[in-house]
């Protein structure tokens, strides 16, 4: 045993150090062992990098199509993402704005989705933020100015300027608008295999629509900019009734006035189709008219005629298909119909040929917005009334067919209260004729 006097700096040997202090200076002890050190330091870069590996990992797979098709609600956004021109890239190029900051947010946001889905899945998946303009210029580039099908002029670069997001008009360029159509809820998700995807697409759902290019520039030239609320941009539906109700320009249409039940387009599409016949009454911002994007579309020759508002009919008995070609109701609404997916699986895609005959004329132009625009205000030939009731009415009208031209704006019978009618007057026949004509019009 050793003795040391008070104050002597001499210091106990290695051997008696460790002997009487392992269990308090071991850290000591390893900053003496340079093995031991690099064991631990090894085994901390080995768990980091794993950790970091395991990390990237997670967040690319996070990143994949696959992963989004992993929840059941996601089965109509992936079978349409597979069968869509964009199916070779990542939904991530699209959804999250490009940067490592925006990924990270979006993860999170994601992992909030993810457990969502185990709590309480949605019945349906609505798009809540728009694609922004900064993903799809990673591709596409703003100074197209006619479209592929070298048909309509876009200036793509002047939309952008002005703050219009791409999507307002692409949004069902992958997705083909299943949301809007009503076939995307949970009752279809065993439908969307990418075989049915084909059939539950169709080119006129995934290209912009006519109605969405005139519902904008309708607004323009109301001194509006609708693209300012995203949701406008966005596939739910009910953002462009909101915005209809808070429209107080909205003006009462020929059909409104003539006292027949509304129908479920906008109010305001026979002013439009006026403007885009050039017939418009005040000063327009941006023109309507058919040949200010169309290079190819125009309005037809024989359209340009002295008798073509007399003649017109006679047209429609032997080419109704070419006329609705352009004067369909579909085409000049931003609104889509709602659709019945069983009806889209099982029946044909037949091309739908019209019977030339004035009943089949009669039966689609009465519930034709383009039609009832003339047919709820009188003819010229009925103005006079006292000559057209007791001359031209009665001659008219003498035959059954000679009836069907009149039944084109004129119900038979009185309307049901209730009943929703879609003649364009409501003037009806029996009115004067009562029981005259029992059966009439058999379309």
């Amino acid at each position: 045993m050793f003795f040391y006097k008070r104050g002597s700096k001499v210091r106990p040997s290695q051997s008696q150090y460790t002997e009487d202090s392992i269990d308090g200076d071991v850290v000591q002890e390893t900053r003496k062992n340079p093995i031991r050190r690099w064991k631990l330091l090894v085994g901390f870069l080995i768990t980091m990098i794993c950790f970091i590996a395991f990390g990237y990992g997670a967040l690319s797979y996070a990143s994949t199509p696959t992963f989004c098709a992993s929840c059941h609600e996601m089965a109509p956004q992936h079978a349409t993402f597979q069968v869509s021109a964009h199916n070779q890239i990542k939904c991530v190029q699209c959804h999250i704005k490009p940067g490592g900051k925006n990924t990270i947010i979006n993860k999170v946001a994601e992992a909030k989705r993810v457990a969502a889905h185990f709590i309480s899945p949605p019945t349906q998946v609505v798009q809540k933020v728009a694609v922004n303009n900064e993903n799809c210029e990673q591709c596409h580039s703003r100074n197209r100015l006619v479209t592929a099908t070298g048909d309509i002029i876009v200036n793509h670069v002047g939309h952008i300027e002005k703050g219009i997001p791409c999507i307002t008009c692409h949004r069902g360029v992958v997705h083909a608008k299943v949301v809007e159509r009503g076939i995307s809820d949970s009752f279809t998700y065993q439908a969307w295999t990418k075989e049915n995807a084909e059939k539950l697409i169709g080119e006129k759902f995934v290209k912009p629509n006519m109605g969405t290019c005139i519902d904008c520039h309708e607004r323009v030239n109301k001194g509006k900019r609708p693209w300012k609320d995203p949701a406008y941009s966005l596939t739910d539906v009910d953002s462009d009734l909101a915005l209809d109700e808070k429209d107080p320009s909205i003006e009462e249409t020929p059909e409104m006035k003539a006292g027949t039940p509304e129908r479920s387009l906008p109010k305001n599409t026979q002013k439009v189709i006026l403007e885009a016949m050039g017939q418009q009454k005040t000063d327009t911002k941006l023109s309507m008219q058919c040949f200010t994007c169309h290079q190819e579309i125009n309005t037809p020759k024989n359209h340009s005629g002295r008798n073509w508002s007399q003649a017109h009919g006679s047209n429609a008995v032997k080419e109704l298909g070419e006329c609705l070609n352009c004067h369909k109701d579909s085409l000049w609404s931003k609104k889509l119909q709602k659709q019945d997916i069983r009806k889209l699986l099982t029946e044909e895609t037949k091309e739908i040929i019209y019977e030339k005959t004035i009943a089949a004329a009669a039966k689609e132009s009465r519930g034709n917005y383009f039609c009832n625009l003339c047919h709820a205000e009188s003819p010229e030939n009925h103005k006079d009334r006292h000559t057209w009731l007791f001359d031209a009415h009665r001659k008219n009208s003498e035959s059954p067919e000679q009836r069907r031209s009149c039944f084109v704006c004129h119900d038979n019978e009185k309307p049901e209260p209730g009943i929703e009618t879609n003649a364009p007057s409501d003037v009806y026949c029996e009115f004067c004729h009562e029981g005259d004509f029992p059966g009439e019009p058999a379309f």
